[in-house]
């Protein structure tokens, strides 16, 4: 884990000293699409073990690329995670970072035409706490999920991870798009409720057309910093 500046300002700098304050030994990228998260840990200096789920099989295969010369980068086949195993229905968008296994709002579908749905596609289905590439040795977790709605079922499956699962970010909704996607102050009381406390917003999707942030990441840990980097 590389040191940032003593008062890091930019967002992810924030991020990545948290991750080192909390003493985190490995990343879980639920949602990874083409690796654009995991390329920013390393932009702004994590070198931790960063393990990626993504279930559109042609996104796995950029994935794959982009980690080949990463050897602490490693990418899980294509997997959907969810509250149980078994198969679902992703709605493919145009824009493929707005996929979801929720159907779209009539909302979003009003204000990003650009990510009308184009394709629907059975995907394989599994629980995070069952994934054999979350590594057992790994004590500290941080869980980053962004997988445009579907939250809660992630957070279901992730249980079995107990303790060891330390630190989360979720993208949390202050203007629902996906149909039965859980609102920021009932998401980030749930999370609460399982020991977590929220450390850091990072600014997600602000619409111009109505002038306003529609989604925010909450960065939240439990247990106290390990004093490592804090």
């Amino acid at each position: 884990m590389a040191r940032r500046s003593a008062k890091p300002r930019q967002p992810f700098d924030q991020l990545v000293h948290a991750l080192a304050a909390f003493g985190i030994e490995a990343v879980v990228d639920v949602g990874a699409n083409r690796g654009q998260y995991a390329r920013k840990l390393r932009a702004h200096g994590y070198r931790g073990p960063i393990v990626s789920f993504e279930p559109l099989p042609d996104l796995q295969t950029a994935l794959v690329a982009a980690a080949a010369r990463d050897p602490q980068w490693f990418v899980a086949p294509p997997v959907a995670l969810g509250a149980s195993p078994g198969t679902a229905v992703l709605e493919r968008s145009a824009e493929d970072d707005m996929s979801s296994l929720l159907p779209q709002t009539p909302l979003l579908r009003r204000i990003s035409p650009s990510s009308r749905i184009v394709d629907r596609l059975e995907v394989a289905v599994d629980r995070l706490d069952r994934r054999p590439e979350v590594q057992p040795r790994w004590r500290r977790l941080f869980v980053k999920i962004d997988v445009q709605g579907a939250s809660a079922a992630v957070l279901e499956g992730a249980t079995g991870l107990g303790e060891r699962w330390t630190g989360v970010q979720i993208e949390a909704a202050l203007v629902p798009l996906y149909e039965g996607e859980p609102e920021f102050r009932p998401l980030l009381a749930a999370l609460e409720a399982r020991g977590f406390c929220l450390h850091l917003l990072i600014p997600g999707y602000y619409e111009r057309k109505l002038a306003r942030q529609l989604q925010v990441d909450m960065v939240l840990f439990r247990h106290a910093p390990t004093g490592r980097d804090a």
